[in-house]
């Protein structure tokens, strides 16, 4: 099955006490299919994957690859502190019937690249499912430099990377250390999705696609069909719903547009708390906004 295109980062639906929302998260993995996108990534940073538990991350797991069925890939985030670790969730979700796994960097801790390059190695070579790296290091705190990314695209089952740093010299290199070899770069920064296709990228793992799925979906699609103008336009729509995300602590402005547009996603995990204040108006008048346009 072929990773590409548009993949939203699945937010998780919660109920107020807490607990995983399996009803909403089925609804929401529907409405996101039918709009088009072409995967569904889960438990990554939008699916607070660091804030649930090992059960609760088997039973989100579970949920989507069964209400998936098959129609469009599942990827899941099993990366941890702990090379162990990481290697005991891969295996958990490829028995689920994952169809990829995205492996984070540690964080807390600041590995060398040579123990980075060790770590996602024997992780990659304890399943054999295709593997997404994920650079994200203004969460984590150090980057995955171009050259040890080379290195990995030549394990067998390494079969691409998903970048959040912002930086789009980092995706060009990426994507310039990888050429020839079978490895596909994801935008993770909603802003750069079309520089991304533009330079020879596969897609993108957006966030965004939580609330304008047919939008975000549409960049990919006007882009493949040469269509720049329009694919410019559409990723210009994005803009105004990534401005927002300053207004609280991260899912949370996210989460209550969901919640606002009409599909109950619930509250952050805590410690985050819901959005208030001037950022719930912003968000609100943002929501509306988009309604008017149709967007």
């Amino acid at each position: 099955m072929e990773i590409k295109g548009i993949i939203p980062a699945i937010l998780t639906p919660i109920h107020q006490n807490q607990t995983v929302n399996e009803e909403v998260l089925r609804q929401f993995v529907n409405h996101l299919i039918d709009n088009g996108v072409h995967g569904i990534f889960a438990l990554g940073t939008n699916g607070e994957f660091h804030l649930f538990n090992k059960e609760d991350k088997i039973k989100i797991a579970k949920t989507i690859i069964e209400e998936v069925n098959g129609r469009v890939p599942v990827i899941i985030g099993t990366g941890g502190n702990s090379t162990e670790e990481s290697i005991e969730m891969s295996q958990i979700m490829e028995s689920l019937g994952a169809d990829a796994l995205s492996i984070i960097t540690p964080f807390f801790i600041n590995p060398t690249q040579e123990e980075l390059k060790e770590h996602f190695t024997r992780i990659a070579e304890s399943t054999s499912l295709p593997v997404l790296l994920y650079n994200i290091p203004a969460r984590t705190g150090m980057n995955i430099e171009p050259e040890i990314v080379k290195d990995l695209a030549d394990v067998s089952n390494i079969a691409g990377i998903k970048d959040s740093s912002g930086n789009f010299d980092n995706i060009q290199q990426y994507i310039e250390q990888t050429k020839g070899k079978d490895f596909s770069v994801f935008a993770g920064t909603d802003s750069l999705i079309l520089e991304t296709l533009k330079a020879g990228g596969a897609g993108a793992v957006a966030a965004t696609a939580n609330l304008l799925p047919d939008t975000v979906v549409s960049i990919y699609n006007h882009w493949k069909n040469g269509e720049l103008a329009e694919a410019e336009k559409a990723q210009s729509h994005l803009q105004p719903l990534r401005d927002t995300f300053k207004y609280g602590t991260l899912p949370s402005a996210l989460k209550k547009a969901v919640v606002l547009s009409g599909i109950d996603v619930g509250p952050p995990k805590l410690p985050v708390k819901e959005l208030a204040g001037e950022g719930l108006e912003i968000v609100k008048k943002m929501v509306l906004d988009y309604k008017k346009l149709h967007i």
